[in-house]
């Protein structure tokens, strides 16, 4: 082969690579890198070095053009994967295999140059409000029928969450709003939080998520929490509270808002008040018609 047509092969077949997408299963914390030690064919054993090396790695995917997704590469998830598809776990290609489907099925995040410093804490949310959107869907496509009425529980609690969301933000008004929306489910807590602007219901995946955590506690009937934080230029934050009972919003006296913020949750102890903010009651909302017909799983 002549030397031209060497370089053409080798510049076609660059070019070809930059059009090949690739994953890295990212091992972001000391104890799933510790687990991974296990395996003989892992070739690891300081976590720090680890990370550099995966830095280096991305850096260099990305001068090379390529789109580059990282998502969290879970041992124990593997492990149950490898014992699902009958494949061996001590071997790089199955935790090749794994990761082509983690970034078919799982949370991921695409590396754009960012630093680690950045890119872990964003992954690891990332990933947290992945499993937290899988559950909660999974609550309502579960949640069978109404005893009661014969309706699908699922489908309704959602359309009541999207309709009690639009309420919260309309009677809320203007300003910028932090939602956070808690509810107890199988042992764990749901989380959700949402950013929204003036008094209109946003239209993203955010929003998506939100709504679906609080249809998780409208499906499943348990006493949940929700709290809102509104910021307008000029003046000082206002903070409401709400507790979900039987699929309905009940607006928290000043009171219990002020006791659920300046408590801490872990010993119980008194906490000082945050400078420049009010501690409100919950807004009333707007009546749903729909919410007079509680539903029973």
């Amino acid at each position: 082969m002549t030397r031209t047509a060497t370089t053409t092969t080798t510049r076609l077949r660059r070019a070809l690579r930059r059009e090949m997408p690739t994953t890295l299963g990212l091992l972001a914390d000391e104890h799933d890198f510790g687990t991974m030690r296990r395996y003989r064919t892992f070739a690891f054993d300081d976590h720090t070095l680890y990370l550099q090396h995966a830095e280096a790695l991305l850096k260099t995917l990305a001068r090379q053009g390529g789109h580059t997704t990282v998502t969290l590469f879970d041992p124990e998830e593997y492990a149950a994967w490898c014992t699902e598809t009958a494949l061996d776990p001590d071997d790089p290609a199955s935790r090749g295999r794994f990761t082509a489907h983690l970034a078919a099925t799982g949370a991921r995040v695409t590396y754009t140059g960012q630093p680690l410093t950045t890119l872990l804490p964003e992954l690891v949310d990332t990933a947290v409000r992945h499993a937290t959107w899988e559950f909660a869907t999974t609550v309502l496509a579960t949640a069978g029928t109404c005893a009661t009425c014969g309706e699908d529980i699922g489908p309704v609690s959602f359309d009541r969450a999207e309709r009690m969301l639009r309420r919260l933000l309309e009677a809320a008004g203007p300003g910028t709003h932090h939602l956070v929306c808690s509810v107890p489910a199988a042992g764990e807590q749901l989380l959700a939080v949402l950013h929204a602007h003036g008094g209109t219901r946003p239209e993203d995946p955010a929003a998506t998520e939100f709504t679906a955590v609080l249809a998780a506690g409208i499906a499943l009937g348990v006493p949940a929490g929700l709290v809102l934080r509104t910021t307008l230029p000029g003046a000082r934050d206002r903070l409401h509270g709400w507790r979900l009972v039987g699929g309905t919003l009940t607006p928290l006296t000043e009171a219990e808002v002020f006791a659920a913020y300046c408590t801490d949750a872990r010993t119980g102890e008194p906490l000082s008040p945050e400078p420049g903010v009010d501690y409100r009651a919950g807004l009333t909302l707007a009546p749903d018609p729909d919410a007079d017909h509680p539903l029973h799983p």
